[in-house]
């Protein structure tokens, strides 16, 4: 018995070996001829792109458009027609540029909204003193949130009241489902 357990180890037959030695010098020609194909498609796809490269830049909006004229310089300026003089006119003046604008009557009727009252500015909060960062702790751990960026809740307005806060759910994705029957 051999070490797998199946029985006498017998020499495989020379045709076999032969086989195998063939399949695998051919093997080893096609994978060579295969790195060769691989090799000249990417030479021409990197071809390909140079040459729609050249194309983007002589084509329509390109940067060597074919339909691109040079700005006419002081020489080639050609001065528009001068329209006819009306000598007896007096001159026309240009409207000045500051308007007037005519405040609109207040509306009556309808429910009116009434001005809101003159409160005092909120206190402003007095800085704080804060300590420096300390060498030894990594810098995430220095971090210190600013206290006169604190947070206002969105319903802080007086005199207005505030909506309901949503009703509760009792499960993940909303009331359960009663079990079958």
């Amino acid at each position: 018995m051999n070490k797998n357990g199946y029985g006498p180890q017998v020499p495989a037959p020379k045709y076999l070996n032969d086989f195998s030695k063939a399949l695998a010098g051919e093997v080893r020609i096609l994978l060579a001829e295969v790195g060769k194909l691989r090799d000249e498609r990417r030479a021409l796809q990197f071809e390909i792109s140079e040459l729609m490269q050249l194309k983007s830049k002589h084509g329509a909006g390109g940067e060597y458009a074919p339909d691109w004229r040079p700005q006419p310089g002081p020489a080639q300026i050609e001065p528009p027609p001068a329209p006819p003089a009306i000598e007896d006119a007096p001159p026309v003046q240009a409207r000045p540029g500051w308007r007037v604008v005519h405040k609109r009557p207040e509306r009556r009727g309808g429910a009116r909204i009434p001005p809101p009252q003159a409160t005092s500015p909120p206190p402003v909060p007095q800085p704080q003193y804060i300590e420096p960062p300390r060498p030894e702790l990594p810098a995430w751990a220095q971090w210190r949130p600013n206290p006169l960026l604190a947070p206002t809740p969105v319903n802080a307005t007086p005199g207005l009241p505030s909506s309901p806060p949503p009703p509760s759910r009792s499960g993940l994705f909303g009331p359960p489902t009663p079990p079958p029957k």
